[in-house]
């Protein structure tokens, strides 16, 4: 089961759904009891967390949601007392030391050049520096750019279908736009706003479509309920 994915929020700074943190933790009780009960230990409206609603195609109607705090996360995980909560509480403690480990800034070591010599020997050493650096920034742009996201190709082949056929599906649910006629498929604007999908320049210089984490859990959950991200 994969774990409830951190988004960031407008008001809550950082947070999880509240349903994907009760299908993680397999709780063996209806969502709305449950969130009521987790909400009655004290937490606060507006400032741990909110309610939502989204559009469930399986179900063919609206759902009860709750975007959450990382911290009311954390503090139901532990309530939980099971080792699903226990799972979930290292899992949100580890993203937050990793973010305050990146934030961390770090000292550059810098010696003004004392003569008109030394000013120029530092001017040649940056400029190979850079030189030989450039492959590496390029590759690092590349990689973060495409980080978490997914071709058609590589969700189908999670799923057990050929990219065709996912397309296909696809295709049927509007996620695609029929408008476009050049290069590659083009979402449609809600796909996008959902956040399960995004548009990037590929290598022949049209847009390609690929597929967010977000996007990824989506699909898994529309075609194929087995598969595991």
């Amino acid at each position: 089961m994969q774990f409830p994915i951190i988004q960031e929020h407008s008001q809550l700074k950082q947070a999880v759904s509240a349903r994907e943190l009760f299908n993680f933790l397999a709780i063996n009780d209806r969502f709305s009891v449950w969130i009521d009960r987790m909400i009655g230990y004290g937490f606060s409206e507006n400032q741990d967390y909110l309610g939502c609603s989204f559009y469930d195609t399986r179900a063919n109607k609206n759902l009860v949601d709750y975007v959450v705090s990382v911290d009311m996360a954390k503090e139901i995980s532990m309530i939980q007392r099971s080792e699903k909560g226990k799972q979930a509480r290292q899992y949100f403690i580890e993203c937050e030391r990793l973010a305050k480990q990146a934030a961390q800034p770090i000292e550059p070591v810098f010696q003004i050049p004392q003569t008109l010599g030394e000013a120029l020997q530092l001017a040649a050493n940056q400029a190979l520096q850079i030189e030989h650096d450039a492959p590496k920034v390029a590759f690092f742009d590349t990689v973060a750019n495409r980080e978490n996201l997914m071709n058609i190709s590589q969700v189908a082949k999670k799923i057990g279908l050929t990219p065709q056929k996912l397309n296909t599906r696809l295709d049927t649910i509007g996620v695609y736009d029929k408008r476009n006629k050049r290069g590659g498929r083009v979402f449609n604007q809600w796909v996008i706003e959902q956040g399960y999908g995004k548009m990037k320049v590929g290598s022949t210089g049209y847009d390609q479509g690929l597929i967010t984490q977000l996007g990824q859990q989506w699909i898994v959950g529309l075609f194929g309920s087995e598969a595991q991200l």
